[in-house]
């Protein structure tokens, strides 16, 4: 037999997300002043607890294999999270401690779907999900939003894209890359599609924490007990306690043949996760005073009011105000499809020119399943924002007077 690589696999694409960071990384140590907005990762320290709470585990000598699922000890301090602050009585053997909540997604999927089944993505989505749920046998199938509903679902849109293959519902709230929160009775409209065609839900919630202007995260889990019995909770440590370089994400759902499957892909792929790390997040989860959090949370406040502003006054830019997370999701196809001097054909060819000409790296909303905009990162400091911004709002003049 020749020696080649699996086809399926094959055609799976890297994360346009890490992908672009690591390139922008890479020109910058290069010697490139490039602005990199790009990120997905708060630019803050581990909390204190997180940290202290690791010195610890490695002073005592905790540095040893843990039980697959996870330390019982952090599963019950997530389970006893979920409770109080998501009404969602989980038990710790309902929780899977997870190497990231990337890792927890995939082991969800993979125990989900059965080859050419279909997994419904609400678009804009992360970019790892389609090619996930492709990884995973099935095939995804995404259900657009609109700029003009601020990127919210429109329940009767979703459940037209129902086959007799779907088995899910992915539903990231607030959302990456929009920074939509969805309310709840958007989510029980949600749910309620889900019951009536018996589709799971997976619910990617790793930006709890970070919500503005008043909006408030719900958890679908918590819409009653069909919905917590079809849910799968996502979530981790890595934006709430600025934890990402830890890799701890988790998994959590009340069916059990679901978690014990998780568990036994778990064995196979990476055992369990790294034990320093999960004393860590258990230091983070366990925190009496969460003014770390309350504070880190003002401070991305600020900058997304900073960003919004800047970017309004750019001419022909839109950008829809997010309600959570840290990313703007802005409309830059005003700028595609000229004539002249200058054509961009896409935003990902638009996003190629900032990064050459005005040396600032977005990301393009191709990778979203959402081509025509760019996703900007205001995951990090104050002063290299303000100089992104201050760049890009004197570079889109320039290319609209070539594109003339």
């Amino acid at each position: 037999m020749a020696r080649t690589l699996s086809s399926h696999m094959r055609t799976i694409q890297p994360s346009p997300t890490v992908e672009l960071d690591a390139r922008t990384k890479a020109l910058i140590e290069a010697g490139r002043d490039v602005v990199n907005l790009t990120a997905g990762e708060p630019d803050f320290r581990t909390v204190p607890a997180g940290e202290e709470a690791a010195y610890r585990a490695i002073r005592e000598g905790f540095t040893k294999y843990t039980p697959t699922p996870g330390d019982m000890r952090l599963r019950r301090a997530i389970a006893e999270k979920l409770a109080r602050e998501n009404g969602l009585p989980y038990r710790p053997e309902d929780v899977v401690v997870a190497n990231g909540a990337k890792q927890a997604v995939y082991e969800a999927l993979l125990s989900i779907c059965d080859p050419g089944d279909e997994v419904i993505l609400l678009a804009p989505y992360w970019v790892s999900y389609a090619e996930q749920v492709r990884m995973a046998g099935g095939h995804p199938v995404p259900a657009p939003s609109r700029p003009e509903d601020g990127f919210h679902p429109r329940p009767d849109e979703v459940e037209a894209k129902v086959g007799p293959r779907t088995k899910a519902i992915v539903v990231n709230s607030p959302n990456n890359p929009t920074g939509a929160v969805y309310s709840e009775a958007e989510l029980r409209a949600l749910m309620e599609i889900a019951r009536r065609h018996d589709l799971w839900v997976i619910s990617d919630e790793i930006y709890e924490r970070l919500t503005y202007d008043g909006a408030r995260h719900t958890s679908p889990a918590s819409l009653g007990e069909d919905a917590f019995r079809r849910t799968v909770v996502i979530n981790g440590a890595s934006k709430a306690f600025s934890m990402t370089g830890w890799r701890i994400g988790y998994a959590a759902a009340s069916d059990r043949d679901l978690v014990r499957t998780m568990i036994a892909l778990q064995t196979q792929i990476s055992s369990g996760a790294s034990s320093v790390s999960q004393m860590a997040a258990l230091g983070a989860f366990t925190a009496p005073d969460d003014a770390p959090v309350r504070e880190m949370v003002r401070r991305f406040d600020a900058r997304r009011r900073l960003a919004l502003e800047a970017l309004a006054a750019i001419p022909e830019l839109a950008v829809t105000r997010p309600e959570g997370a840290f990313y703007l999701f802005v409309d830059v196809r005003a700028y595609l499809g000229h004539t002249g001097g200058r054509r961009f054909a896409t935003s990902a060819e638009l996003a190629e020119a900032a990064l050459d000409e005005a040396q600032v790296a977005v990301v393009p909303g191709e990778g979203f399943g959402y081509p025509g905009f760019w996703r900007i990162s205001y995951a990090t400091s104050d002063e290299r924002l303000e100089e992104g911004l201050r760049r890009l709002a004197a570079w889109f003049p320039r290319i609209r007077e070539a594109t003339a």
